[in-house]
Formats: C-alpha cells, structure tokens, sequence
C-alpha cells in the first residue's frame, strides 16, 4: 500500500484540500485517515490530481507527424494521410502507439480514446506498456465492416483491465448511409453509444447537408445513432438543432482546439455549448494534426480561442476547462472508475509540480494549471496504482527501442 502525503489533493468536488491519500493495488482505498502503509510518497507540498483522460486520438499516427503539415483538413488527409496509412503494418501501429503512449504520459495522459486500426496489436501495446486505452472503430467505405466492428466489440470489452472498446466509425463523409444504417443496428442491440467525427469543418457539414439535406447530427439523429449517446469528434460548425441533439441524447462534445487551429477549422462554440448544458470533453486529435499530445496546450487554447471568439474574456473558464479534461473526459470514455480521487476509484493519478517558477507565487492553483502550467509541471503520472512516470523517467520501458521501432517504420513507408 503506497500512502501520499504532505501535499495537496484535488478531491471529488474539486476542491483543494491537505490530506493523505492511500493506494492498495490499483484502487484508492482511504482518504484522510491513518493506515498501515508500505512505501510512503512524500509529495513534498505538491498537488495529487485525478488524470487527463485524452477523449480523442489516433496514436499510431505518430508517423506523420510534422510530414504533412500547413495543410488544410481534405488535402492533408486524402492526398498525405490515406496514403501513408496503407502501407503500415500491424506490427507498426504496435511500434507507432507506444511512441505516443510515451509523450501521453509526459502530458499527465492516463488514457485515451484511440480510433484506428490493427486493434489486436494495439491493444496489446496498451497491455505491454501499462497504458489505459478506450479503443474505438475507424469503420468507413474502404476499411473494416459491420461484421469486424461487432466482433471488436465483443473480443476488446473482455479482453484485460486496461482495455476497452465502444462503437464508431469515421466519418458521414467517408460511410455510406447503409454502413450507418448498420451501425444504428449495432448500437441498438447493443443498447450502446456512438463515437464519430462530426462537424469538423464547415465543408464537411455543407456536404452533408447536400447528400442528405440534414448536418451530421441531424442526419446521426434520423438514424438513431445517438439514440444512447456517445461523441462528435470536434463539433465545431454545429448549429443550435445539433447542440439540441446533442442535448436531448447525452451527446459529448469533444474539443480538439490544437488540431482545428493548425488545420484551420474553426473554433467549436464553447460557450453555447456550456449554456445549453452539453457534455464537454477533451482531446488531442492524432499527433499528424496537432501535432502535439499535450493537453496543457489543448486546456489553454480552448479557453483562449473561446475568449477571443466571443470577445468576452469570461469565457470558458479556466476550472471548467479543466473539469472537462478530467472528468469530462473519462465519463465520455466510460472510465467513470477513474474520474475523481474518492475511496473506491481506481488509482488514475498524477502529481503537479508547484515549485516550478510557472507555478509560482501561488494565488489560484487550479486556473494556474490551464493558464501556465505545461509538461514540466507533471512530475508523476500512475496508471492502475502503476507508477509509470516519475522525475523526467520512464520507469517500464526502454525509450531507446521505442524511437528507434518507430524511426525503422518512418524510414520506411516514406
């Protein structure tokens, strides 16, 4: 049992308080109380916090990145993406993916919500690295089916602790209305929630509106896609109908700021968004886009962008920002196990360094985080009561064979 103390905690409400926190296993199991321990972390006036939970990635896709940049969305992705992406292997998404896991948990990254492919060797680079993962389907016109996405669906949600999997696919653009229609199948029978790229750009939505005389959501609302709930990916040209939608079903917006800034997308209505009383989470986009997987960078530029959108520096505060990137996240993942630090939850944990000159003096701790913190603050991150990152060190992996795996798998498919 590993006990933390002599630090600060952000507890289930949110609030900074000075207390102990004990960890049996994988489980926190005491909270202010004195028990018998075996190690004691001294966390030396620091503050414990519950995770990031990266609510949408594509990790693999650390093979691109800085390749195909100052692209926009359509181009970047048909003429550079799609055809890089036809010559992995199963064996590099395993390679690619523990790159990312790496710079995930620099970021204070406890899971993500990984859609791509070759789920069999993804999934077991989650298992050999200790990394928490939510996988969900890339399913379009050219990749996968109806059969291999109810199949994954099955095998991954009984596959080990850090695995699970939910229904998707792509896009609107990329799955015909039949796939769809398959897809709404699957969600029924299974009672189950929908995660899709949704409203990213305003082509995409002019498009949609075109084929079918709806947006996405609209279009995903026809169908019954959402009828459980689940995700648009992005969700920046929605209307007041898709928020509405969004609303009505339990829908998460999942921001990815970094990503709709560098591919010129656009910046999500925030504000309406949190008005309207909508799910929010967050998440890097893949690492091809962003190209970064750092959520300090995402926290800020959400609550930056909105400001400056709705040129009213109010918006998007800094707390609720932060509230998104952690619990937000994880109950859009289905990770409400590891969503706050409470008796009974599972040990998601990170430490913010406070003796970092970005963090001092100190005034309002949690504001600071978004406004000023970055990775240099994350000075512990612990998967499953799993210390995997601690003092700038990698403490269950050779970083040296990861880069060069994932170097080899540059080298060659370029």
């Amino acid at each position: 049992m590993i006990k933390f103390t002599n630090g600060l905690v952000l507890d289930k409400d949110f609030n900074i308080v000075k207390t102990d926190v004990y960890v049996d296993g994988n489980k926190i199991v005491n909270i202010g109380g004195e028990m018998p321990c075996d190690e004691v972390y001294d966390l030396g006036g620091n503050l414990l916090m519950p995770s990031f939970k990266n609510a949408h990635t594509h990790s693999a896709m650390t093979f691109a990145r800085s390749f195909a940049d100052d692209l926009p969305l359509h181009d970047w992705l048909n003429n550079m993406i799609f055809p890089m992406e036809a010559k992995l292997t199963g064996e590099d998404v395993y390679n690619l993916s523990q790159l990312a896991f790496l710079e995930y948990l620099t970021s204070g990254i406890t899971a993500c919500f990984d859609m791509y492919y070759f789920p069999e060797e993804y999934a077991k680079a989650c298992v050999d690295m200790g990394f928490r993962s939510v996988m969900t389907s890339g399913l379009n016109n050219f990749k996968e089916n109806l059969d291999l996405l109810e199949e994954y669906y099955n095998k991954y949600n009984n596959y080990n602790e850090l695995v699970s999997y939910k229904l998707g696919f792509h896009a609107e653009y990329t799955t015909s209305k039949e796939l769809m229609q398959g897809i709404a199948t699957l969600a029924e029978k299974y009672k189950a929630p929908v995660f899709v790229h949704a409203s990213e750009t305003k082509a995409e939505v002019d498009g949609c509106i075109e084929r079918y005389g709806k947006t996405p959501a609209e279009f995903f609302d026809s169908l019954g896609l959402w009828k459980y709930g689940g995700a648009g990916y992005h969700s920046v040209w929605v209307t007041d109908s898709d928020l509405d939608i969004y609303k009505k079903n339990g829908v998460y917006a999942v921001l990815n700021a970094g990503s709709n800034c560098k591919l010129a997308s656009g910046i999500a209505p925030v504000t309406k968004m949190m008005d309207k009383g909508i799910n929010i989470a967050i998440g890097t986009d893949g690492p091809s886009s962003n190209n970064a997987l750092d959520m300090f960078r995402e926290m800020f530029l959400i609550t930056a962008m909105q400001k400056i959108n709705d040129c009213d520096a109010s918006a998007a505060p800094a707390t609720e920002i932060l509230k998104a990137a952690t619990i937000g996240s994880a109950r859009c993942m289905g990770l409400e196990d590891c969503d706050v630090i409470d008796v009974g939850k599972t040990a998601d944990l990170i430490e913010i360094d406070l003796h970092r000159p970005n963090m001092q003096p100190i005034n309002n701790i949690l504001k600071n985080i978004v406004y000023s913190g970055s990775k240099e603050n994350v000075k512990m991150t612990m998967i499953n009561g799993k210390i995997l990152y601690k003092d700038g060190k990698f403490l269950h992996c050779d970083i040296d064979e990861i880069y060069a795996k994932a170097q080899a798998v540059i080298d060659r498919i370029k």
